[in-house]
């Protein structure tokens, strides 16, 4: 049951671990309501920070909902998820998805993510096949 407590070592907490995200993205993914950024750690701890603005929604219950969705959904997620540093950014709009839509968005940005931040950091398979195209 530890296994998905959500303590401070797991948290992104102050605006320098924040501000180191956002001038060092090596992974982002887009999905429609939030955007992932994320940040390769030299180590393998895993931590999380979450900006979900009055913008989002003005209600706090509905800001503290979307927050708990996503705490919950990282907690489920975070294993394959090991060595980054990752902010959710509410977007407008997220406030109108049910529970169980915001669940299937999260795990799939969730797996986008791993998919990106593990690629190798050499040439990109569209320069490759680009490469390739024109012998």
């Amino acid at each position: 049951m530890t296994e998905y407590c959500f303590p401070r070592h797991v948290r992104l907490l102050n605006a320098g671990d924040y501000q180191s995200v956002f001038n060092d993205t090596s992974s982002k993914v887009f999905a429609g309501e939030f955007l992932l950024l994320a940040r390769k750690r030299d180590d393998n701890q895993t931590r999380l920070g979450l900006i979900v603005s009055k913008k989002t929604d003005k209600r706090a219950v509905g800001r503290n909902r979307i927050k708990r969705l996503v705490r919950d959904s990282f907690r489920h997620n975070k294993t394959p998820l090991c060595g980054l540093d990752i902010i959710f950014l509410a977007r407008q709009g997220i406030k109108d998805l049910d529970n169980a839509t915001l669940q299937k968005r999260l795990n799939k940005a969730w797996d986008q993510l791993v998919k990106k931040a593990l690629k190798p950091s050499g040439p990109s398979e569209n320069k490759k096949r680009t490469h390739n195209n024109q012998k």
